[in-house]
């Protein structure tokens, strides 16, 4: 019986099954998105996002937490193979954890990809980060479809350019009123001459 046995096996022992959970959560944070299998996936969800939550209490207790999970606190390189300036950790407090500030959970998302792994046909998908710290979209291209977002591009376009027309128009008129002036003064002053 599987009584409160939660968790995938993934045909490894309890040890590989943590180095890889370790390694792959250190990935995360370290590029913001991984391409794995599903079910290696799934498994990582549960893990990064348990640590998210720690980094967002932004104590000490909190990152020592972290650090144990993680088994150690890696460097990053570059790719360039320079090291970086912060670590894992770092990262994961300094960026990462603030941008979630306002957000109660779901800080991944698993997107699945047509092709399959070539050995094995294994399912491959990508685990990668929620951006909540980029700009929000404008509200006319927040939750509307294409074809919706495609139409208000074209307006405003449209809009543009009939304003645009309209400068051209009253750019043209003032010149005309412009060349005109100069004519009437000079009417005017041959008359005070005679």
């Amino acid at each position: 019986m599987r009584h409160r046995v939660s968790g995938r096996n993934l045909s490894r022992s309890s040890s590989h099954r943590s180095s890889l959970r370790r390694n792959m959560a250190a990935s995360l944070f370290q590029y913001g998105a991984i391409r794995t299998t599903a079910p290696k996936a799934k498994e990582l969800r549960r893990f990064v996002e348990k640590l998210i939550t720690h980094a967002k209490k932004n104590t000490l207790h909190a990152r020592r937490m972290v650090i144990s999970a993680l088994g150690r606190d890696r460097a990053m390189f570059g790719v360039d193979e320079e090291r970086m300036d912060k670590t894992i950790v770092q990262k994961l407090f300094d960026e990462i954890a603030p941008s979630y500030a306002e957000r109660p959970g779901g800080y991944t998302r698993i997107i699945r990809l047509a092709e399959r792994r070539i050995g094995d046909a294994g399912e491959q998908v990508i685990l990668q980060l929620v951006e909540e710290g980029k700009a929000a979209p404008t509200a006319a291209a927040a939750g509307t479809s294409r074809r919706r977002r495609r139409a208000t591009k074209r307006h405003a376009a449209a809009t543009d350019a009939a304003a645009q027309t309209a400068q051209a128009t009253t750019a043209k008129a003032d010149e005309a009123q412009a060349e005109e002036a100069p004519a009437d003064e000079a009417d005017a002053g041959e008359k005070t001459q005679e």
